[in-house]
């Protein structure tokens, strides 16, 4: 069975109904769920959080998994109605990037292509790479998912070209000397 219908479409009765039959429908989709909650203009705020409320009943996991995979969807979602100072949206990116790093290390994920990570998105709405598939590590990769403990592959690189110039030198020295006596 399918829902044929867009979830920013429903009323508040439609998706508790929906929510507790999700597994009859084979369109069916956690993340358009919670999309639809910040979209659906029907509801009213107190709806929106009795609809998120009973959504975390059955797909908390999933939801929790939303930090990884669609980080600005879910702070959309866990504060809806709150006024965030610019404060509490640094702290709330913080945690997320904490999250995120837990997340993958428990799941033993070491790839970060997920959701909006693995699309090109540069802010420009002119560009004709928007919206295209992109292989970690390459140079379209400009919104993947930094952390501190990153490494950065080409400084690396570079260190190692150096050291290898000064042994070479340094060789070239020690014969130079060895020559000269």
């Amino acid at each position: 069975m399918e829902i044929g219908r867009k979830f920013n479409t429903l009323t508040s009765d439609e998706y508790f109904f929906y929510i507790d039959n999700y597994k009859k429908y084979s369109d069916f989709n956690t993340l358009g769920l919670y999309r639809s909650i910040v979209e659906n203009e029907k509801l009213t705020l107190d709806d929106k959080i009795a609809v998120r409320d009973y959504a975390h009943k059955t797909f908390k996991k999933t939801f929790d998994f939303l930090q990884l995979k669609d980080p600005k969807t879910f702070v959309e979602v866990e504060y809806l109605g709150q006024e965030l100072t610019k404060g509490d949206e640094q702290k709330i990116w913080d945690d997320i990037r904490k999250n995120q790093q837990r997340i993958l290390a428990d799941k033993k994920i070491k790839h970060r292509n997920f959701g909006e990570y693995s699309k090109h998105n540069c802010g420009y709405d002119n560009c004709i790479w928007n919206g295209l598939m992109i292989r970690q590590g390459s140079w379209l990769a400009e919104s993947n998912m930094h952390f501190d403990s990153d490494k950065n592959k080409y400084q690396q690189k570079l260190k190692s070209d150096r050291r290898k110039a000064d042994r070479k030198k340094e060789r070239q020295i020690i014969r130079k000397e060895i020559d000269n006596e």
